[in-house]
C-alpha cells in the first residue's frame, strides 16, 4: 500500500509537544511511524497491558499500513468490551472488515449499532448498499480515466481549473521547501500547469500567484468571479511555524487576489482547515474541518460571506453529507456537491459521492460514483466542468495501482455527467379540498410488476423525498387512511421530467367529501333541483354529480344508494314516479361518467313518503317550506365499515 501524504495532510496536524508522559508506541503513532509503532506497542504489551486508546491506535496503525484484517480483529475486540467506542472508530473498523469478510459481515454489524447512528446514515448506506450491487451499474462505465502526463514520483492531488490551465497540489522536491518529514515528501506547494486538446495535462511550474512560504500551501480554489485564490497553509509568523497550548500546527485558509495580496479568512491554532471551495452564486465559501463537535472525522462546512470576506459561523452540512467517517473535497457544479469520504459502505479507502442540492439546504442521499471514477483506493479532490462539443472535463486524485507517484491526477472526458443514475423526487403530499400537506402520508415507488420499491413516509407537513437506484418504469403512489390513493406510473423521459420540478401528490380526505344528514351518511353536495315536473339532468345538477363521479374515481370501494324525494304538492302516484325517474336520470349520468354499476346498489324514488317539515298534504306552507323536502341525496351504504 502506498504511503498516504494526503491522509496525513488533512487528518493530521503536526504535534510536538513534550512526550515525556508518553510511551514510546504512543509517541511513534502520533508521528506517523505506524510499523515502528505496532512493533513497539505489542513490546510494550509485554510489560504493561495497553489502555483502550492504545488498542485502537494500534488498530489505526495497521488500517493505515494495509493489514486489514489484523485491524479488523482488534476493532472487534474492542467493540465487544465496550460497544460505545466513537462513531469515527467504528467507522474504521466497518471499514476493515468490508476489506476482509465482505459486506454481509459489515452488515451485520451495522445492525448492532443501528440505535446510535443516524437515520440518514442507515438510509445512505442502504441505499449505496443496493446500488453498488444493481445493474445500473453497468450503464455508467462509458468512460475512460487516464493518468495526466504532469504527474511526478512524489505525490501531485487537488486539481483546481485555473483560467485556461490546472492548479494543483504536489509533494514534489523543490530548493524552496525543507522535507515533511510524516511523508518523506517536500512541503506541499501548489502548482500550475497547461491543459491541452485532449484534457492532459503538461508543463507544471510551480505557482507564483501566491505568497511563498516554506511550509504547507494546498488545495487551491481558483474563483473566476473574484479573481482570487482560495487555499490552505501552515500557521506560520516570520518563517516559523507556530503552535497552540497543546503542541499542534494547523492549517488555515487564506486568499490571494490577482496582485498576490494575502489574508486569512480561516484561522485556529487548534484546528485545522482544508479544500476551500467559493461558490460565487451563493457568496458561500465550503471547507472541511475537524471541529469536535463534527459527525465523525472531518466535515464539510460553508459560511456565508460578503465576495468573499466571512460573514457567518461555520454551518455544518448536515448528517446526509457528514458520516462518522471523514468527508472533504467539496465541488459544486450544476446543483450538484462532489465530495470525497472514506465511509464504510464505499468500494474502498476514500470515494467521490454526488448528492444533489435542494432548496433550504437540503441534500439528496449521496451516491458514490461507481466503479471507474472510484477504485478500492483513495479517490478525491473530484472537479468537472464543461468542455464545449467535447462534452464534460473533469479531474480527480487517486492512489489506485499504475500511477506514477503516491497520489496521481486522473483526468476523464465524458457526454453525460458521471454516477450511478438513481430516481429521486421531492414534494409535499397535498389535502385537495384544504390545500395543506397531509400528515405521515405513506409514499411509495411500484416497479413495472407492481413490486414495492421503497416506502417512506412525509413529514408533519406533508413533505417528503424519495430515492431510487433507477429503473425505466415505475408507479408512484400515495395515500393515508381513510384518504384517497394518487397513483401515477411513469417511464424513462417522464420520469426525467418528473424530477427536475416539485411532485406534489394530491389527495383527498372521505371525511371532506361526506356528512351526517337524516341519519344518513351522504356525499357532500350542494342542493340542487330538477325542474318543476322535469327529469332532465342541468348544467347545475350535472357540476353537483361530477363531484360523486371523483368521489368514487378515489375511493372505489364506495356502495351507494341514490334517493330522490318530491314535496307533497301533486298526486301520490305522480311524485312517486317523478322522483323514481330523477332517480334513474342521476344513475344514467353516473354510469355514462364512469361511476361503475357496481358502486350504485340501488336508485330509489320516495315520492312524498318522507317529508321532512309539516308540508304535508292539505297543508299550506310557502314554497321554500316545500323546497325543503324536494331533494336528492347519494347515500354511502358502506361508510361505517370502510376503516
Amino acid at each position: 500500500m502506498k504511503f498516504r501524504i494526503v491522509i496525513l495532510f488533512f487528518l493530521t496536524t503536526l504535534a510536538v509537544t513534550a512526550q515525556d508522559n508518553k510511551s514510546k508506541g504512543d509517541i511513534l503513532f502520533f508521528e506517523y511511524a505506524y510499523s515502528a509503532a505496532i512493533q513497539q506497542y505489542y513490546k510494550e504489551q509485554l510489560k504493561t497491558p495497553l489502555t483502550n486508546q492504545q488498542f485502537l491506535n494500534l488498530a489505526d496503525s495497521y488500517l493505515k499500513t494495509g493489514k486489514y484484517k489484523k485491524a479488523s480483529e482488534i476493532y472487534v475486540k474492542i467493540h465487544r468490551k465496550d460497544s460505545t467506542i466513537s462513531n469515527h472508530n467504528f467507522n474504521k473498523m466497518l471499514q476493515s472488515l468490508a476489506r476482509t469478510s465482505g459486506m454481509d459481515r459489515v452488515k451485520a454489524f451495522l445492525a448492532t449499532k443501528s440505535s446510535f447512528l443516524t437515520t440518514e446514515i442507515l438510509e445512505n448506506a442502504n441505499f449505496n448498499f443496493e446500488l453498488l450491487e444493481s445493474d445500473s451499474q453497468s450503464d455508467n462505465l462509458d468512460f475512460q480515466t487516464f493518468n495526466v502526463s504532469g504527474n511526478s514520483a512524489q505525490s501531485d492531488f487537488s486539481p483546481s481549473f485555473y483560467k485556461n490551465q490546472l492548479l494543483f497540489s504536489s509533494g514534489r522536491e523543490q530548493n524552496s521547501k525543507d522535507i515533511y518529514l510524516p511523508s518523506q515528501e517536500s512541503y506541499l506547494d501548489v502548482f500550475v500547469a497547461n491543459i491541452d486538446r485532449d484534457g492532459d495535462v503538461y508543463n507544471p511550474n510551480p505557482f507564483t500567484g501566491i505568497p511563498n512560504s516554506k511550509f504547507h500551501q494546498a488545495t487551491p480554489y481558483y474563483s473566476q468571479e473574484l479573481d482570487n485564490i482560495f487555499y490552505v497553509l501552515s500557521n506560520s509568523e516570520e518563517g516559523e511555524l507556530i503552535f497552540d497550548e497543546t503542541g499542534k500546527n494547523t492549517l488555515s485558509v487564506g486568499v490571494a487576489d490577482e496582485k498576490g495580496e494575502f489574508e486569512f479568512l480561516l484561522r485556529d491554532l487548534s484546528t485545522s482547515f482544508y479544500y476551500p471551495f467559493y461558490d460565487a452564486a451563493m457568496g458561500k465559501l465550503y471547507f472541511a474541518a475537524n471541529f469536535e463537535d463534527g459527525y465523525g472525522g472531518t466535515d464539510i462546512y460553508f459560511v456565508y460571506t460578503n465576495e468573499g470576506q466571512i460573514m457567518s459561523a461555520p454551518i455544518n452540512l448536515g448528517p446526509r453529507v457528514n458520516s462518522p467517517g471523514n468527508e472533504i473535497a467539496p465541488f459544486l457544479f450544476e446543483n450538484n456537491l462532489y465530495f470525497s469520504s472514506d465511509i464504510f459502505f464505499g468500494l474502498g479507502g476514500m470515494d467521490i459521492y454526488k448528492t444533489n442540492l435542494h432548496a433550504d439546504d437540503v441534500f439528496s442521499i449521496p451516491i458514490n460514483l461507481g466503479i471507474g471514477i472510484n477504485s478500492t483506493y483513495d479517490d478525491f479532490g473530484f472537479i468537472i466542468k464543461d468542455n464545449g462539443e467535447d462534452g464534460l472535463l473533469g479531474y480527480f486524485s487517486s492512489n489506485r495501482e499504475g500511477g506514477k507517484g503516491n497520489d496521481d491526477i486522473y483526468g476523464f472526458i465524458v457526454d453525460e455527467r458521471p454516477g450511478l443514475k438513481t430516481f429521486a423526487i421531492s414534494g409535499r403530499v397535498i389535502n385537495l379540498s384544504s390545500n395543506k400537506g397531509v400528515a405521515k402520508a405513506q409514499i411509495r415507488l411500484l416497479d413495472a410488476e407492481g413490486n414495492t420499491i421503497k416506502e417512506v413516509y412525509a413529514n408533519d407537513e406533508g413533505d417528503y423525498r424519495v430515492e431510487i437506484p433507477w429503473q425505466d418504469q415505475i408507479t408512484i403512489q400515495s395515500t393515508k387512511d381513510r384518504h384517497s390513493i394518487f397513483s401515477v406510473t411513469y417511464s424513462n423521459q417522464e420520469l426525467e421530467k418528473a424530477q427536475k420540478n416539485t411532485f406534489n401528490m394530491g389527495v383527498k380526505f372521505l371525511d371532506d367529501l361526506v356528512e351526517d344528514k337524516e341519519d344518513q351518511t351522504l356525499i357532500k353536495l350542494k342542493k340542487f333541483y330538477f325542474g318543476r315536473g322535469k327529469i332532465q339532468v342541468t348544467q347545475e345538477i350535472a357540476t353537483e354529480l361530477d363531484k360523486v363521479v371523483d368521489a368514487v374515481s378515489r375511493f372505489p370501494q364506495l356502495q351507494l344508494r341514490i334517493e330522490s324525494h318530491t314535496d307533497s304538492r301533486g298526486g301520490g302516484s305522480t311524485n312517486f314516479r317523478l322522483s323514481q325517474q330523477r332517480s334513474d336520470a342521476i344513475k344514467n349520468y353516473l354510469l355514462k361518467n364512469g361511476v361503475s354499476s357496481n358502486n350504485i346498489l340501488y336508485s330509489v324514488g320516495y315520492g312524498e313518503d318522507k317529508i321532512l317539515n309539516n308540508c304535508k298534504n292539505g297543508v299550506y306552507c310557502l314554497d321554500m317550506l316545500h323546497q325543503q323536502n324536494e331533494r336528492s341525496l347519494i347515500v354511502v351504504l358502506n361508510y361505517n365499515l370502510l376503516y
